[in-house]
């Protein structure tokens, strides 16, 4: 048997980028989550994946909609993966933000962004994969991701030219 906590300590050997799960679902209401869990899929189609909690009580709002935004969080934006990772009525307010071409919430200042549609969704473990078609993206030519590695968020170091 292995030990869901020793389990979790060695797989924090891998640094994980942050991102924030956004969405807008048909009532209109906005809906954001924190993964360390996205990756992408495929090139042909340009595929991307995430893994949701089972227990959220956010993705299945997200998933009403059947659109998300992939916001890849910036080393200076832990304090929006704070917001987006506590429980909250409303994360948005009196949050400045942008739109996606399909009007997904866009953070400001994210390195990156993908605009995409629910491919399908698999039960996998205590978690879901998410698997999403990219329609739309785009990236900040300056930046660095916010990493999380060990139990604690970090900055990645500027790499010298090779």
């Amino acid at each position: 048997m292995i030990d869901p906590r020793h389990f979790r300590n060695v797989l924090g050997a891998w640094p994980t980028g942050v991102c924030v799960i956004t969405s807008v679902d048909p009532d209109g209401t906005r809906h954001g989550l924190v993964v360390g869990s996205f990756t992408s899929i495929s090139l042909d189609p340009p595929l991307v994946g995430f893994f949701p909690d089972k227990r959220s009580s956010t993705w299945p709002k997200i998933a009403a909609g059947g659109r998300f935004c992939v916001n890849v969080l910036g080393a200076r934006q832990l304090d929006l993966c704070k917001r987006f990772a506590a429980r909250a009525d409303d994360k948005f307010a009196e949050l400045a933000h942008g739109h996606t071409p399909s009007g997904q919430p866009l953070l400001e200042d994210a390195i990156a962004w993908l605009d995409c549609t629910v491919e399908r969704v698999e039960d996998i473990g205590d978690h879901l994969l998410v698997v999403g078609a990219v329609e739309a993206l785009d990236r900040s030519e300056h930046g660095t991701p916010l990493l999380f590695f060990r139990g604690q968020y970090h900055d990645v170091m500027t790499l010298p030219d090779a």
